[in-house]
Protein backbone atom coordinates (compact mmCIF):
# COMPACT_ATOMS: atom_id res chain seq x y z
CA UNK A 1 0.00 0.00 0.00
CA UNK A 2 1.27 3.45 -0.95
CA UNK A 3 0.98 5.89 1.95
CA UNK A 4 3.26 8.69 0.79
CA UNK A 5 1.87 9.42 -2.67
CA UNK A 6 -1.31 10.27 -4.55
CA UNK A 7 -2.59 10.33 -8.12
CA UNK A 8 -4.58 13.56 -8.46
CA UNK A 9 -6.90 14.03 -11.43
CA UNK A 10 -8.20 17.31 -12.80
CA UNK A 11 -11.77 18.27 -11.82
CA UNK A 12 -13.16 17.66 -15.30
CA UNK A 13 -12.62 13.93 -15.34
CA UNK A 14 -12.88 11.98 -18.60
CA UNK A 15 -13.19 8.29 -19.41
CA UNK A 16 -9.43 7.80 -19.24
CA UNK A 17 -9.40 9.45 -15.83
CA UNK A 18 -12.05 7.06 -14.57
CA UNK A 19 -10.00 4.13 -15.84
CA UNK A 20 -6.88 5.49 -14.15
CA UNK A 21 -8.72 5.80 -10.84
CA UNK A 22 -9.74 2.15 -11.06
CA UNK A 23 -6.27 0.98 -12.11
CA UNK A 24 -4.59 2.98 -9.33
CA UNK A 25 -6.92 1.68 -6.64
CA UNK A 26 -6.37 -1.90 -7.88
CA UNK A 27 -2.65 -1.59 -7.16
CA UNK A 28 -3.19 0.16 -3.83
CA UNK A 29 -2.24 3.64 -5.03
CA UNK A 30 -4.45 6.38 -3.55
CA UNK A 31 -6.16 8.37 -6.30
CA UNK A 32 -8.88 10.96 -6.40
CA UNK A 33 -10.42 13.66 -8.52
CA UNK A 34 -9.72 17.25 -7.50
CA UNK A 35 -12.70 19.34 -6.43
CA UNK A 36 -11.32 22.65 -7.69
CA UNK A 37 -8.55 24.42 -9.58
CA UNK A 38 -6.39 25.25 -6.57
CA UNK A 39 -3.76 22.94 -5.14
CA UNK A 40 -5.37 20.90 -2.34
CA UNK A 41 -3.66 21.05 1.04
CA UNK A 42 -4.53 17.55 2.24
CA UNK A 43 -2.14 15.64 0.00
CA UNK A 44 0.83 13.38 0.79
CA UNK A 45 4.40 14.50 0.00
CA UNK A 46 4.54 12.81 -3.43
CA UNK A 47 1.90 13.73 -6.03
CA UNK A 48 1.29 12.56 -9.60
CA UNK A 49 -1.07 14.44 -11.93
CA UNK A 50 -3.39 13.57 -14.78
CA UNK A 51 -5.26 16.36 -16.54
CA UNK A 52 -4.82 19.06 -19.15
CA UNK A 53 -2.21 21.84 -19.30
CA UNK A 54 -4.51 24.31 -17.50
CA UNK A 55 -4.67 22.06 -14.44
CA UNK A 56 -0.96 21.28 -14.49
CA UNK A 57 -0.22 25.01 -14.65
CA UNK A 58 -2.70 25.75 -11.86
CA UNK A 59 -1.40 23.27 -9.27
CA UNK A 60 1.74 21.55 -10.51
CA UNK A 61 4.40 23.88 -9.15
CA UNK A 62 2.82 24.15 -5.71
CA UNK A 63 2.49 20.36 -5.48
CA UNK A 64 6.10 19.79 -6.54
CA UNK A 65 5.27 17.99 -9.80
CA UNK A 66 7.53 17.65 -12.84
CA UNK A 67 5.31 17.51 -15.93
CA UNK A 68 7.18 16.08 -18.92
CA UNK A 69 6.48 17.01 -22.53
CA UNK A 70 8.22 16.64 -25.87
CA UNK A 71 10.41 19.46 -27.14
CA UNK A 72 8.43 21.86 -29.38
CA UNK A 73 10.54 21.16 -32.45
CA UNK A 74 10.69 17.37 -32.15
CA UNK A 75 8.31 16.65 -35.04
CA UNK A 76 9.89 19.27 -37.30
CA UNK A 77 13.36 17.81 -36.74
CA UNK A 78 12.43 14.24 -37.71
CA UNK A 79 13.73 12.95 -41.05
CA UNK A 80 11.22 13.11 -43.87
CA UNK A 81 11.15 9.31 -44.18
CA UNK A 82 9.43 9.25 -40.78
CA UNK A 83 7.06 12.20 -41.29
CA UNK A 84 6.39 11.66 -45.01
CA UNK A 85 5.68 15.38 -45.26
CA UNK A 86 7.40 18.69 -44.69
CA UNK A 87 7.06 19.99 -41.12
CA UNK A 88 8.39 23.33 -39.89
CA UNK A 89 8.41 25.04 -36.51
CA UNK A 90 7.73 28.71 -37.23
CA UNK A 91 7.00 31.80 -35.15
CA UNK A 92 3.34 32.74 -35.46
CA UNK A 93 4.20 36.01 -37.23
CA UNK A 94 5.86 34.04 -40.03
CA UNK A 95 3.06 31.48 -40.16
CA UNK A 96 0.49 34.25 -40.57
CA UNK A 97 2.30 35.29 -43.76
CA UNK A 98 1.81 31.88 -45.41
CA UNK A 99 -0.07 32.03 -48.69
CA UNK A 100 -0.52 28.31 -49.11
CA UNK A 101 -2.68 25.56 -47.65
CA UNK A 102 -1.14 23.96 -44.53
CA UNK A 103 -1.97 22.04 -41.39
CA UNK A 104 -1.14 24.28 -38.42
CA UNK A 105 -1.13 23.49 -34.72
CA UNK A 106 0.50 24.67 -31.50
CA UNK A 107 3.34 22.33 -30.47
CA UNK A 108 1.66 21.39 -27.17
CA UNK A 109 -1.04 23.57 -25.58
CA UNK A 110 -4.32 23.97 -27.45
CA UNK A 111 -3.96 27.70 -27.96
CA UNK A 112 -5.87 27.58 -31.24
CA UNK A 113 -7.57 24.97 -33.40
CA UNK A 114 -5.26 22.38 -34.96
CA UNK A 115 -6.57 22.01 -38.52
CA UNK A 116 -5.94 22.68 -42.18
CA UNK A 117 -5.80 26.42 -42.92
CA UNK A 118 -6.22 27.69 -46.48
CA UNK A 119 -3.50 30.24 -45.70
CA UNK A 120 -1.97 31.96 -42.69
CA UNK A 121 -4.60 34.69 -42.56
CA UNK A 122 -6.88 32.38 -40.57
CA UNK A 123 -4.43 32.02 -37.69
CA UNK A 124 -4.88 34.06 -34.48
CA UNK A 125 -3.81 37.68 -34.81
CA UNK A 126 -1.32 39.59 -32.63
CA UNK A 127 -4.18 40.71 -30.40
CA UNK A 128 -4.76 37.07 -29.44
CA UNK A 129 -1.29 35.49 -29.41
CA UNK A 130 2.24 36.97 -29.56
CA UNK A 131 4.25 37.00 -32.77
CA UNK A 132 6.89 34.67 -31.33
CA UNK A 133 4.42 31.93 -30.38
CA UNK A 134 5.77 28.70 -31.98
CA UNK A 135 3.56 26.98 -34.56
CA UNK A 136 4.00 23.62 -36.27
CA UNK A 137 3.26 24.00 -39.97
CA UNK A 138 2.87 20.79 -41.96
CA UNK A 139 2.23 19.83 -45.54
CA UNK A 140 -1.32 18.46 -45.81
CA UNK A 141 -1.51 14.67 -46.04
CA UNK A 142 -4.29 12.11 -45.57
CA UNK A 143 -4.06 9.50 -42.84
CA UNK A 144 -6.12 6.35 -43.42
CA UNK A 145 -5.59 4.90 -39.92
CA UNK A 146 -4.20 6.53 -36.76
CA UNK A 147 -2.84 4.98 -33.57
CA UNK A 148 -1.98 6.24 -30.08
CA UNK A 149 1.06 4.76 -28.33
CA UNK A 150 1.94 5.28 -24.68
CA UNK A 151 5.73 5.05 -24.50
CA UNK A 152 7.91 4.40 -21.45
CA UNK A 153 11.71 4.28 -21.66
CA UNK A 154 11.62 4.00 -25.44
CA UNK A 155 9.19 1.06 -25.49
CA UNK A 156 5.49 1.04 -26.34
CA UNK A 157 3.71 0.16 -23.11
CA UNK A 158 0.20 0.09 -24.61
CA UNK A 159 -1.54 1.29 -27.75
CA UNK A 160 -4.89 1.86 -29.44
CA UNK A 161 -6.26 2.66 -32.86
CA UNK A 162 -8.32 5.84 -32.65
CA UNK A 163 -9.26 6.85 -36.18
CA UNK A 164 -10.00 5.43 -39.63
CA UNK A 165 -10.29 7.81 -42.59
CA UNK A 166 -10.46 10.77 -40.23
CA UNK A 167 -13.37 9.41 -38.19
CA UNK A 168 -13.20 8.19 -34.60
CA UNK A 169 -12.76 4.40 -34.68
CA UNK A 170 -11.39 2.96 -31.45
CA UNK A 171 -10.02 -0.53 -30.87
CA UNK A 172 -7.15 -1.98 -28.82
CA UNK A 173 -3.91 -2.22 -30.78
CA UNK A 174 -3.72 -5.94 -30.00
CA UNK A 175 -6.96 -6.46 -31.96
CA UNK A 176 -6.03 -4.34 -34.98
CA UNK A 177 -5.05 -6.25 -38.16
CA UNK A 178 -2.10 -3.88 -38.73
CA UNK A 179 -0.69 -4.22 -35.21
CA UNK A 180 2.59 -5.76 -36.39
CA UNK A 181 3.18 -2.95 -38.87
CA UNK A 182 2.44 -0.38 -36.18
CA UNK A 183 4.87 -2.08 -33.80
CA UNK A 184 7.61 -2.25 -36.44
CA UNK A 185 7.29 1.42 -37.38
CA UNK A 186 7.17 2.49 -33.72
CA UNK A 187 10.30 0.46 -32.94
CA UNK A 188 12.16 2.10 -35.83
CA UNK A 189 11.03 5.57 -34.77
CA UNK A 190 11.88 5.15 -31.09
CA UNK A 191 15.26 3.61 -31.88
CA UNK A 192 16.53 6.37 -34.13
CA UNK A 193 14.56 9.44 -33.02
CA UNK A 194 14.22 9.35 -29.23
CA UNK A 195 16.11 12.65 -28.88
CA UNK A 196 13.55 15.34 -28.13
CA UNK A 197 11.25 12.97 -26.22
CA UNK A 198 11.07 12.44 -22.46
CA UNK A 199 11.14 8.95 -20.98
CA UNK A 200 7.33 8.93 -20.69
CA UNK A 201 5.29 10.33 -23.56
CA UNK A 202 2.52 9.67 -26.07
CA UNK A 203 3.36 9.26 -29.75
CA UNK A 204 0.69 9.07 -32.46
CA UNK A 205 1.49 7.32 -35.73
CA UNK A 206 -0.55 6.58 -38.81
CA UNK A 207 -0.90 4.89 -42.17
CA UNK A 208 -1.07 7.34 -45.07
CA UNK A 209 -3.32 7.08 -48.09
CA UNK A 210 -0.28 6.13 -50.21
CA UNK A 211 0.45 3.16 -47.94
CA UNK A 212 3.41 4.63 -46.05
CA UNK A 213 3.72 4.93 -42.29
CA UNK A 214 4.35 8.32 -40.65
CA UNK A 215 4.47 10.08 -37.32
CA UNK A 216 1.37 12.14 -36.58
CA UNK A 217 2.59 13.97 -33.46
CA UNK A 218 3.74 13.57 -29.86
CA UNK A 219 1.83 14.69 -26.76
CA UNK A 220 2.26 14.77 -22.97
CA UNK A 221 1.04 11.50 -21.48
CA UNK A 222 -0.48 13.33 -18.49
CA UNK A 223 -2.85 15.21 -20.82
CA UNK A 224 -3.70 12.52 -23.38
CA UNK A 225 -6.76 10.31 -23.74
CA UNK A 226 -6.18 6.58 -23.64
CA UNK A 227 -8.87 5.48 -26.13
CA UNK A 228 -8.78 1.64 -25.95
CA UNK A 229 -5.30 1.42 -24.41
CA UNK A 230 -4.77 -0.88 -21.43
CA UNK A 231 -5.38 1.33 -18.36
CA UNK A 232 -2.53 -0.26 -16.41
CA UNK A 233 -0.12 0.58 -19.19
CA UNK A 234 -1.44 4.12 -19.41
CA UNK A 235 -1.06 4.49 -15.64
CA UNK A 236 2.58 3.35 -15.75
CA UNK A 237 3.37 6.06 -18.30
CA UNK A 238 1.33 8.78 -16.60
CA UNK A 239 2.98 8.21 -13.21
CA UNK A 240 6.40 8.90 -14.76
CA UNK A 241 5.17 11.68 -17.03
CA UNK A 242 3.83 13.87 -14.22
CA UNK A 243 5.38 12.80 -10.94
CA UNK A 244 7.29 14.23 -8.00
CA UNK A 245 10.03 16.68 -8.94
CA UNK A 246 12.31 15.14 -6.32
CA UNK A 247 12.16 11.83 -8.25
CA UNK A 248 12.91 13.41 -11.63
CA UNK A 249 15.58 11.64 -13.65
CA UNK A 250 18.47 13.75 -14.87
CA UNK A 251 17.82 12.76 -18.50
CA UNK A 252 14.25 14.11 -18.24
CA UNK A 253 15.14 17.57 -16.95
CA UNK A 254 15.16 19.20 -20.43
CA UNK A 255 11.56 18.06 -20.91
CA UNK A 256 10.01 19.61 -17.81
CA UNK A 257 7.16 21.98 -18.56
CA UNK A 258 7.77 25.43 -17.12
CA UNK A 259 5.01 25.60 -14.53
CA UNK A 260 3.96 29.08 -13.42
CA UNK A 261 3.84 30.41 -9.88
CA UNK A 262 0.15 30.83 -9.07
CA UNK A 263 -0.78 33.63 -6.68
CA UNK A 264 -4.02 34.75 -5.19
Amino acid sequence: MFTDRLLLLAPRINETGLQLLTAAHARGLPARTATGWRAPQDVPPLVHLYGGPLYADAVGRELGVAALEELPGWLAELPRELTRRSVELLPLAEARALRRRAFCKPPSDKLFAARVYQDGSGLPGPDALPDDQPVLVSEVVTFRREYRLFVLDGTVRTGSRYAVDGELDVTPLAEDPLRQEVAAFAAELLTVCSAGLPSAVVVDVGLLADGGWAVVEANPAWASGGYACDPDGVLDVVLRAAGPLIELRAADRPYCRELPVVTG
